[in-house]
């Protein structure tokens, strides 16, 4: 009976599924039946275009248009006629709103405001930057759609050929002679694959040959020790290092070799194929030498020779279109330009666009008499663009970037950018370079900031070697320039610039070691240019009087050096070239500079009496204390008091000097310390006149919008006829009598009195409202009180506090409001009163 009972089921449970089967091919039959038949060829974005808010010329094809279309079409059949083998050329392809639009109209020349679009390399910057490419799908045709340049705006993507519509648009604005260019590029051209390019802020490699510095050879010099080693030895010694750094060159070359075969990309089975879509500018517009290229993908400027364009089929501007006759089998090396040469360029429309760039003055004199005699045959010119007029953004040119960032692989590079004011940090830009082609192990880390209070413009990190270098733009704190360090610790390794100008001693560069300091000046007036300061072990000495820390006691100074410039005013035996303090040895060391007709210079060098320590007492000196050598040996020696003296000035000075080195360690530790907050608290300068960013700004400029809205709404309220609705529903409103003047005015201060106590009323239900739902809230709060939770209490309490607050308001609001109802009542009665129209009845 189971088995039987089982059986039962299976098969109930196949009928289930031919049932559902069944019923399935039943629905896909009926859905197959209903067909959508489009009323026209949409695009593929067209569903997100709003067919209500474009322009009429988005929609529609003016006389013009249609005429320009149908020898546009014209010219396609001949051309397909003539040359069977060439590609279609794009001559009407569909805008975002499926209307047939001729390619040079979609073009529309715009002068933008900011400067920075007013040169080719700032537009291509920012077309690059600001919109994000949809490749050609099939990669081997034109596409059958070319939306406008503001709708690519307002999507920020977009094809290559919208890329170079948007570029040519504000290359035309410009002035410069820019045209798009529809042909046919290699792979990583056409596909934005930068992977095996450089990055462009590294640079170019740069080989550096090692060049040998020739020995100068003295006149008079001691002659060199014979060598007694064999020659024969030697050279087979230099021939068998030859023989093994040419085995060594050779495997190096191989390993190039293997390494950029390794690297090269596999052959592309569309080489040639790939349509593509780029600018031309021609030269002899705003200072252009030379005619060029630019990818509008890239931003990139290339010469017409470049071999990674393959080939051109046609060019057009906002005049004219142009197709090619030459021959492109080898590229566009050997292609020219001279759009008037019919011979290689075929033009659509015959006019000036059309005639050749580089005639000859006297054949121009000649054609213009030609031209004078055919003026009546032309019959049409080119149609205005059919596009809107193309608007960035200040808002636009901040964010550049979809959504504010773009990252752009390179040769073991990774190129991020950032909008400004995008992170709390300022990052604009990071450079991060791999010592690998996969990208994965990071060498350096470079990156570039703006509007930071601290003044930091870039920093880069070096990953093997810890090393992180900062620069800071003129204006920032000690006016620091760049910070190279290891670790933001004191007394470590450290390297510091400095605007020297914006400093009183002149310092420009500050190196740091962990028991050495070295720094450097420049335009001081007491000619110090270089200071080097040695120092010893700190002395760890923990006492009850020395409560200081360790670390925070001074590191003893074993040696102090310093030169100096020459003192035009000052004889040369008396000017100070360099002093050693050698505190460690109690002895100081004087050089003086160099005359001109002696070979070596005068020097005086001290011995610190045992006493040097007490200044109040007079220190002992005597004759062995201190040495001389003069350069001149006539010269009489110096007296024991000039030496004493001396020594005296000495010992200060090296006080002095001991108390900046001091300053300088100080200065050192507030640097740090100062960078160690500015990090942990980073702020960014917003100017006064970024009122969307600026909050003081900001808050000034709603505040003054509020006080003008205020006052057209006063000026609306005196302009207002409060007689009007009541005037409307007489028959003869001109002519009154006294007795519709009275009605007029007991009608008038009736509705306004029923529109006081109905405004009174409204705030008096809202006021009970909100006092229920209070109560009530606290009952539940009441009833709950001992399983409620931290949080729900203090949602409740919150609650509380609001429900208080609007209470509260509503409360004066009907409080001011009885107060200030009778007034408005007779207000408006004397306005009554006063009125021209019902003056003379009520008086």
């Amino acid at each position: 009976m189971e088995f039987d009972k089982g059986v039962a089921i299976d098969e109930a449970k196949e009928d289930g599924r031919d049932e559902l089967n069944k019923d399935l091919l039943k629905l896909d039959e009926a859905l197959r039946k209903i067909q959508i038949t489009p009323a026209c060829s949409l695009p593929e974005q067209a569903q997100q275009v709003d067919l209500s808010q474009c322009p009429t010329s988005y929609k529609e094809n003016s006389p013009q248009e249609k005429l320009l279309l149908a020898i546009a079409e014209n010219f396609r059949c001949q051309y397909a006629h003539i040359y069977p083998d060439r590609k279609p050329l794009l001559l009407c392809p569909l805008n975002e709103c499926g209307v047939q639009k001729f390619v040079s109209t979609t073009l529309r020349p715009t002068l933008s405001p900011f400067p920075e679009l007013y040169s080719w390399d700032g537009c291509a910057s920012f077309v690059s930057d600001f919109l994000s490419l949809e490749p050609l799908d099939p990669p081997t045709d034109p596409p059958k759609h070319l939306h406008s340049p503001t709708w690519v705006l307002q999507t920020n993507r977009g094809s290559c050929f919208e890329f170079s519509t948007l570029l040519c648009s504000l290359l035309l604005g410009a002035g410069y002679n820019a045209y798009c260019v529809s042909g046919y590029a290699v792979k990583e051209m056409c596909l934005l694959n930068q992977s095996l390019q450089q990055c462009p802020l590294l640079g170019p490699l740069v080989k550096v040959k090692a060049t040998k510095q020739r020995q100068q050879v003295k006149k008079y010099s001691v002659k060199p020790p014979r060598d007694l080693c064999s020659g024969f030895e030697q050279r087979q010694e230099d021939r068998r290092q030859a023989e093994a750094q040419a085995i060594l060159l050779q495997k190096q070359q191989e390993e190039e070799r293997l390494r950029e075969d390794g690297e090269r990309p596999p052959p592309d089975a569309l080489l040639g194929l790939r349509v593509h879509c780029w600018v031309l500018v021609l030269a002899d517009s705003r200072e252009v030498p030379e005619n060029f290229f630019i990818d509008p993908l890239s931003g990139k400027s290339f010469s017409t020779t470049d071999k990674c364009f393959l080939g051109i089929e046609s060019i057009w501007n906002h005049q004219n279109y142009w197709v090619n006759m030459q021959d492109c089998r080898f590229g566009c090396a050997e292609m020219t330009y001279d759009l008037g040469d019919a011979v290689k360029w075929e033009y659509l429309l015959y006019g000036a666009a059309g005639q050749s760039v580089l005639t000859i003055p006297d054949m121009m004199m000649q054609q213009e008499v030609e031209d004078e005699d055919e003026e009546e045959s032309r019959v049409f010119e080119m149609p205005p663009s059919w596009v809107n007029q193309i608007k960035i953004s200040q808002q636009d040119m901040e964010t550049r970037c979809p959504g504010g960032m773009k990252v752009i692989h390179y040769r073991k590079a990774k190129l991020e950018k950032f909008a400004p004011y995008l992170l709390k940090d300022g990052l604009v830009t990071r450079l991060t370079t791999y010592s690998d082609l996969d990208c994965t192990h990071s060498s350096t880390v470079k990156e570039w900031y703006q509007h930071r209070h601290d003044h930091l413009e870039e920093r880069e990190l070096n990953k093997a070697t810890n090393v992180t270098v900062e620069h800071f733009r003129p204006g920032r704190s000690f006016a620091l320039r760049s910070h190279r360090y290891i670790m933001m610790t004191p007394e470590t390794e450290r390297q510091m610039d400095f605007y020297s100008c914006a400093r009183a001693d002149g310092l420009v560069r500050r190196v740091e070691m962990p028991f050495e300091m070295t720094e450097t000046f420049e335009n001081r007036p007491d000619f110090l240019y270089y200071r080097h300061v040695v120092f010893g072990k700190r002395v760890k000495v923990f006492s009850p009087s020395n409560k200081e820390a360790p670390d925070r006691v001074d590191r003893p100074i074993q040696k102090v050096v310093e030169s100096f410039h020459r003192d035009q005013s000052k004889p040369a035996r008396e000017d100070v070239a360099e002093r050693i303090f050698l505190v460690c040895e109690d002895r100081i060391q004087v050089t003086y500079h160099l005359e001109d007709d002696r070979i070596i210079p005068a020097w005086r060098n001290f011995i610190k009496p045992k006493d040097s320590g007490d200044s109040q007492k007079p220190h002992s000196f005597s004759r062995q204390m201190a040495s001389t050598f003069h350069v001149d040996s006539f010269e009489k020696p110096c007296k024991n008091l000039f030496l004493y003296e001396m020594l005296v000035h000495m010992m200060k000075e090296e006080e002095t000097v001991a108390l900046r080195v001091k300053d300088s360690e100080k200065e050192v530790r507030a640097i740090l310390a100062v960078r160690e907050q500015e990090e942990s608290s980073i702020e960014l300068h917003i100017s006064i006149y970024n009122t969307a960013r600026n909050e003081r700004a900001r808050c000034h400029r709603e505040a003054q919008e509020r006080m003008a809205q205020e006052e057209r709404l006063q000026e609306q309220e005196k302009e207002l006829d409060f007689l009007a609705p009541f005037l409307a529903q007489l028959v003869d409103p001109e002519n009154l009598t006294r007795q519709v003047a009275l009605k007029l005015r007991s009608d008038c201060l009736a509705d306004l009195k029923q529109r006081l106590v109905d405004k009174a009323n409204l705030m008096q239900a809202r006021f009970e409202r909100e006092t229920q739902e209070l109560q009530q809230k606290q009952q539940w709060y009441q009833k709950n009180q001992l399983t409620m939770t931290k949080e729900d209490e203090d949602e409740y309490l919150a609650y509380c506090s609001d429900a208080m607050l609007r209470i509260h308001v509503l409360k004066l609001r009907l409080s001011s409001h009885k107060d200030k109802a009778p007034q408005k009542y007779l207000s408006l009665d004397e306005r009554l009163r006063r009125d021209p129209r019902l003056a003379n009845h009520l008086l």
